[in-house]
């Protein structure tokens, strides 16, 4: 609750600067989504919260893509970045201001950190040996050589540090490297480069790693065993001509590395801001600022780009006087069915393919479910991602409102918030929990939070059953209403709960009932005397084949499978690029009949003897794994009301426990128990399996089904 005798926290968030050579993909959006739920959380608790980033539009790769397609260098950036602006919008990602390195904000910007630099003599001159590709004629910058790491010899990496043992060094230091421009093999050239000597700074860089706070102790100890303990290496900050970037101005023909400009442009990017808004950028980054609570700065960065955000930057920031960052947040990379994001699988997802099938809100829901705050990597199972977007959103969360929500189009909410037992106040009570969680970025821990409280709320209404006091006539008008007014509250302060994650499912839920939601205190006090809005849809499930389309989508935009006629392939130097016509919607997999035939139809019955297997609408409350077992998962599961059963299920491996929680099935409820050596049985759930299936799959009732409800 935010206190009247506080000043509003100022925050200024920050994201990596997407590069201007390719779109937005699914692995870039972990980050964008980690920062703008983060900051929407902070906006909803009444901080002055802004999100400020901009395109990273310099470097050798942007020009020459731009020379391969006949154009400008800013003609090309100007497109990409209004394609990155789109993406981002479509995924509900809101920047305050969103600008490019290649501005002239940040050319000053720039060479107000050079003269500092400068000032404190901190710049040294020396001959370099550096590749050259000599088709491309250009000397490569580090991200644009691979080869083989000169220090634990793991294959396939960049040129300036590597993936596996997280080692540090020049691109000339890598075994048998290629260019990524051309696939030459690189020449060695010599060539004046400037450099910054960082071992200066090293007693700085040791005790605002190790001491100030800004870093977990897993990058602490990272950078203390990694680079910390030696001197540090003078960092290689120009690259000579030709080259599309800032000419130093003392230096002509010598290019400030796209690495010096970049971080810099979250200076620009706050001088920009500052100008439309009236804010001042002293006091956003300036030292010492007196007049108002001092500015907290907040990185948000993948673990590829530590060494640069936690070594060259902070030693650019205090050079320059500038405040140092408050925190910097590390997150891992993302894997898609537990694998790098691979073309030839089609799990190369791009935002924009994403958006042609499925709701950019049920992805941000995923990955706050995976966010933890940590390091690790997180993993987009797309079997996963189905069950649990239909299983927590649509199954407990969308679901509480549909099943009640229709009671109060006539009559509104109760005139008083009814006696619930306690919910409301116990889910106002998680407020705090779940705030913490998201002041920690651990999404996971708010998400699980959140999807307990609406356990509680699902199991309210099926104990009070407003559908037979529907139909228990005018006597039970009373019950219903307040029956239905404690759901829609409970449903309402869900909605508050998560309305970081979804912004625009939370709008929907402001139109439906009590109006846009704007503070994180609208939790904490239900509603009563007020009407209702007509209920709609507000999110549907997740269908196989919606997750087939999308694979077939990414498959043909990679050119890893054969394209319809009208599909444009990709030039390899451009290989982010989507087609020049409209992506095509591919319809799911032709059905080729091999499961029925592998798998015969029965004989023939009658109705009597279809009669006899009572089919129910069950929903699985809780889920566990049978350790003994290879194949088992012991799964309870309610049929409405106080009635559960025990079923031990053969999907182990194919579902995870966590995911099943909440999600409604089908099971045989009048089947004979069966005693097992792990306990006893009390029914099936019925799944479908078979020929050239690579899963078993439970089969879901509609939205709206409830439990105890029969087959017919």
């Amino acid at each position: 609750m935010q206190h009247l005798d506080r000043r509003p926290r100022r925050i200024l968030a920050t994201s990596a600067l997407p590069y201007a050579n390719g779109h937005i993909h699914l692995g870039h959006l972990v980050e964008y989504i980690q920062t703008d739920i983060f900051v929407r959380y902070h906006k909803l608790r009444g901080e002055q919260a802004i999100y400020l980033c901009a395109d990273d539009t310099h470097g050798t790769a942007i020009m020459i893509r731009a020379r391969t397609e006949g154009r400008s260098e800013q003609e090309l950036i100007a497109d990409m970045k209004e394609a990155h602006v789109a993406d981002f919008a479509d995924f509900q990602i809101e920047f305050d201001h969103y600008g490019s390195t290649d501005s002239p904000a940040n050319q000053r910007r720039c060479s107000e950190i050079w003269q500092s630099l400068r000032t404190r003599g901190l710049i040294t001159t020396r001959n370099v040996q550096q590749l050259y590709d000599p088709l491309a004629g250009v000397f490569l910058a580090d991200r644009f050589v691979r080869g083989t790491c000169p220090r634990c010899k793991a294959a396939d990496q960049y040129g300036d540090s590597c993936e596996q043992c997280g080692g540090a060094y020049s691109p000339a230091d890598l075994i048998d490297p290629v260019s990524t421009l051309s696939g030459a093999q690189p020449e060695v050239r010599s060539a004046d480069h400037l450099f910054v000597r960082l071992e200066s700074l090293h007693s700085f860089l040791t005790e605002w790693t190790q001491s100030s706070g800004a870093l977990d102790p897993p990058i602490a100890n990272y950078l203390a065993g990694h680079f910390l303990n030696e001197p540090l290496r003078d960092w290689d900050i120009s690259r000579p001509a030709p080259y599309f970037g800032f000419e130093i101005p003392d230096a002509p023909g010598h290019y400030w590395y796209v690495w010096f400009d970049a971080p810099i442009g979250y200076l620009a990017a706050t001088t920009e801001w500052c100008a439309v808004s009236g804010e001042s950028f002293e006091s956003w980054w300036h030292r010492g600022q007196t007049e108002q609570p001092a500015a907290e700065i907040h990185h948000f960065i993948g673990k590829d780009i530590t060494y640069f955000h936690t070594l060259f930057w902070p030693s650019m920031l205090e050079v320059a006087g500038l405040a140092l960052p408050t925190r910097v947040r590390v997150h891992g990379f993302l894997t898609v069915n537990g694998q790098k994001m691979s073309k030839s699988r089609g799990t190369f997802l791009l935002a924009r393919t994403y958006l042609d099938h499925l709701d950019p809100g049920m992805l941000r829901y995923y990955y706050a479910t995976k966010l933890s705050g940590g390091i690790d990597d997180i993993d987009l199972n797309l079997e996963e991602f189905t069950a649990k977007v239909n299983a927590d959103l649509v199954g407990k969360v969308v679901n509480l409102a549909s099943r009640t929500a229709r009671w109060l189009e006539a009559t509104g909410l109760s005139a008083t918030y009814p006696d619930d037992g306690g919910l409301f106040a116990e889910a106002a009570a998680d407020g705090e929990a779940i705030a913490a969680a998201f002041e920690a970025c651990d999404c996971a821990r708010a998400m699980r939070i959140i999807m307990v409280a609406a356990d509680r709320a699902n199991l309210y209404v099926d104990t009070q059953q407003p559908w037979k006091l529907a139909k228990a006539g005018p006597g039970s008008a009373a019950q219903l209403q307040d029956v239905a007014t404690v759901a829609i509250n409970l449903f309402r302060q869900i909605a508050v709960y998560l309305s970081p994650v979804l912004p625009v499912f939370s709008n929907q839920v402001g139109a439906l009932i009590g109006g846009a939601i704007r503070s994180w205190d609208e939790s904490q006090t239900p509603l009563a005397g007020i009407s209702s809005g007509v209920f709609t849809p507000l999110m549907r499930r997740v269908e196989a084949g919606q997750v087939a389309a999308l694979i077939s989508q990414s498959l043909i935009e990679t050119g890893t499978q054969a394209q319809p006629q009208g599909v444009q392939s990709m030039d390899p130097q451009t290989s982010l690029e989507t087609p020049s016509t409209p992506p095509l919607h591919i319809p799911p997999p032709a059905d080729l009949g091999a499961a029925l035939t592998a798998e015969p139809l029965a004989p023939e019955c009658t109705i009597d003897d279809f009669s006899k297997v009572d089919l129910r609408v069950a929903r699985i409350v809780a889920a566990e794994e049978v350790a003994e077992a290879k194949k088992l998962l012991r799964l309870t599961i309610s049929l409405g009301g106080e009635t559960t059963r025990t079923i031990f299920a053969g999907i182990k491996g194919f579902h995870t426990p966590e995911s099943l929680v909440g999600r409604l099935v089908v099971v045989v409820a009048n089947l004979a128990p069966r005693q097992m050596k792990f306990g006893l049985s009390e029914g099936m759930v019925a799944a479908a399996s078979g020929a050239g299936a690579t899963g078993v799959y439970l089969l879901s009732p509609d939205s709206g089904a409830l439990p105890g409800m029969r087959l017919h």
